[in-house]
């Protein structure tokens, strides 16, 4: 049977064509959208980022609040940009942040050391380095310096138990903070380096632990979403007029005003 070639043809170059441009618009899309996927991490720190299913970790948005958790959600509701939030630990976290595109992770306390390392967002809120005691203690410290012989409980990539560890002090690491409190009512630790508002929250919640004394309160850091440096400067800049927004309109001091 004869074949009529030339429409043939224009059939096949009309769908060639319709699926090279087609796989030219995805191929533009698809990168764009991935480019401004943000993916923000945090820890369980109540008050400042609380997990909602009672474990510490998230895997959405939803199982996370807390100040700045909260605070952090203000600034992003206010951009276009799609994100996803996850909950991890703290030395997780911050090592998988660093050097991945459009990583950032919160409340990340801003100092001189980490400066470099990221591309700041904030201020959040601020945290009070404060060593704490056991209930029924009775040390009593006049500076920082008298606790230089004492073993102190911290936690690693903690900003404070790092700060210590460079200072010389003997500093008890684990991998989270809240075993710490137990630390104190055993004996296996003098001191608890944390948040002066972290610490009795998190003494109670985790070990129903109350009364924890709080011996010196020796800085206060304010803290930022911290951004990889590897991260666009205008993603940053977005969400840094975001949070400023947030702040002119109330919305910031309306969160902090809810966890008093």
């Amino acid at each position: 049977m004869p074949t009529d070639y030339s429409s043939v043809s224009s059939r096949v170059i009309k769908y060639l064509r319709n699926g090279v441009v087609a796989l030219s618009l995805s191929a533009i899309a698809i990168p764009a959208l991935a480019s401004e996927r943000l993916y923000i991490f945090t820890e369980n720190y109540p008050p400042y980022n609380t997990s909602e299913t009672g474990k510490g970790y998230a895997h959405s948005e939803e199982d996370i609040s807390g100040i700045c958790a909260d605070m952090v959600k203000a600034m992003l509701s206010r951009v276009n940009y799609d994100y996803v939030m996850k909950m991890r630990a703290w030395s997780y976290a911050y090592n998988w942040v660093q050097d991945r595109e459009n990583h950032g992770l919160f409340c990340t306390a801003r100092t001189d050391e980490r400066e470099d390392q990221f591309q700041w967002v904030g201020p959040l809120a601020s945290i009070k380095w404060t060593l704490f005691a056991a209930p029924d203690s009775d040390l009593t410290l006049d500076s920082l310096a008298d606790a230089k012989n004492l073993n102190i409980a911290g936690y690693k990539g903690d900003v404070m138990s790092e700060y210590l560890v460079d200072q010389g002090f003997n500093v008890v690491m684990g991998v989270s903070s809240d075993v710490n409190a137990r630390r104190l009512t055993l004996g296996q630790a003098d001191l608890w380096v944390t948040d002066g508002l972290v610490g009795p929250l998190m003494a109670e919640e985790e070990h129903d632990i109350t009364g924890l004394k709080p011996v010196l309160v020796f800085r206060e850091t304010p803290m930022y979403l911290a951004f990889s440096t590897n991260t666009d400067p205008r993603i940053v800049a977005d969400l840094q007029k975001a949070l400023d927004e947030a702040r002119a309109a109330g919305d910031i001091d309306r969160i902090v005003a809810s966890y008093e």
